[in-house]
């Protein structure tokens, strides 16, 4: 199975993070990866096309909040909570509790 890139810690940019997060469905997931932690990409129970589906997971993944390991036939999606706040600390709080609810 190929593998999946996820940008190094020290190469994640600010810039990157909040492009990701200024679309309403990465935002949203997320905020349910938040409170789930590593779920199964096709449980995440967001309405939409598998290919859009794709799409947000990709853009999350290459900004850096999002980590995909693959288990047998499934990939597994969690947040790189540890990176984020080792190259912006406090930032995952303010994303959390200042944006609107979605």
């Amino acid at each position: 199975m190929k593998e999946i890139y996820h940008p190094p810690t020290e190469q994640i940019k600010l810039i990157n993070v909040f492009y990701a997060l200024s679309d309403q469905t990465r935002l949203r997931i997320f905020k349910k990866l938040f409170g789930i932690g590593e779920h199964s990409c096709r449980d995440l129970d967001v309405s939409m096309a598998k290919s859009t589906l794709s799409h947000h997971i990709r853009v999350l993944r290459e900004s850096g909040i999002i980590k995909i390991r693959s288990e047998g036939t499934q990939r597994l999606v969690s947040l790189r909570c540890d990176d984020l706040e080792i190259r912006f600390p406090g930032l995952l709080e303010v994303i959390l509790y200042a944006s609107e609810p979605v």
